[in-house]
């Protein structure tokens, strides 16, 4: 069983580069959503110019991939913060183990991290494709069906209110109790600590990420929003209580989505 570290059991120069690669990381994430943003503005001004939609063109497997790209970028930039704690004191349980090679095994950590995340990319890259096959989305990448976006929002919303979403914010709100119970020596160790932390994040997280399809999977203020609910929830003294009342809003807003389209 590892004793209690702290994030003070590494040293200042350890702890400033871990937060200043996350923060790296996480500012060229938020760049590159924001050009990616323009350059998406500027090709849907020249479609309309030309009379055409860019929902009536078929994607091809460059597409998908480019698609796979976006959301793996935008889960990097909206999860890099929330992941600072758990990988801080990572480093601090390392160090106090005196056990060789502890900067690589944070990298190893991070990795198994990001490869849970970048696994749900896949699945919503996916997604997007069948909705823009089965044309259920609007040139800005939300649902067109007042009926399928109620749907996902009283879907989200209930499961922010289900035990398996308390289970996995209880981990990914506990990161000391997660590295207690779950610790594992050794490179390969890291990397399976990192999937296992990665996945109770995605429990806690995916229903949070598929609103994205209601809002808009690249409005950027949606993305900002939700970046700082996630961040609330997982760190904020605040947060299982502002993760319930998410979730009732959320379910609220869903049902008047639909009651309103049934009354159109």
């Amino acid at each position: 069983m590892l004793s209690p570290p702290t994030a003070a059991g590494i040293s200042r120069r350890d702890r400033l580069l871990i937060s200043t690669c996350l923060v790296l990381v996480s500012a060229l994430a938020w760049a590159y959503l924001v050009h990616l943003d323009r350059q998406m503005s500027a090709e849907m001004e020249f479609h309309a110019a030309m009379g055409m939609s860019m929902m009536d063109v078929p994607w091809t497997m460059a597409d998908v991939f480019l698609t796979f790209a976006m959301w793996a970028v935008m889960m990097v930039g909206m999860m890099a913060g929330s992941a600072v704690p758990v990988l801080l004191l990572f480093a601090a349980s390392r160090a106090k183990r005196a056990e060789p090679g502890a900067r690589s095994s944070v990298l190893m950590f991070g990795l198994g991290y990001l490869a849970v995340w970048t696994g749900f990319s896949a699945c919503a890259a996916l997604t997007q494709w069948g909705l823009h096959e089965a044309a259920l989305l609007s040139p800005m990448m939300s649902a067109s069906s007042p009926y399928l976006a109620g749907a996902i929002l009283i879907v989200a919303g209930a499961y922010q209110l289900t035990p398996w979403k308390w289970a996995c914010l209880t981990h990914c709100r506990s990161p000391l109790g997660f590295l207690m119970t779950h610790w594992r020596d050794g490179h390969s160790g890291a990397f399976q600590m990192g999937l296992r932390h990665g996945a109770y994040c995605l429990g806690c997280c995916w229903a949070l990420m598929c609103v994205l399809f209601v809002v808009g999977v690249m409005n950027l203020v949606w993305v900002a929003l939700l970046t700082g609910l996630v961040l609330i929830e997982k760190v904020g003294r605040t947060g299982v209580m502002v993760a319930r009342w998410a979730g009732v809003v959320t379910v609220v807003v869903g049902i008047v989505k639909i009651v309103m389209a049934s009354w159109n």
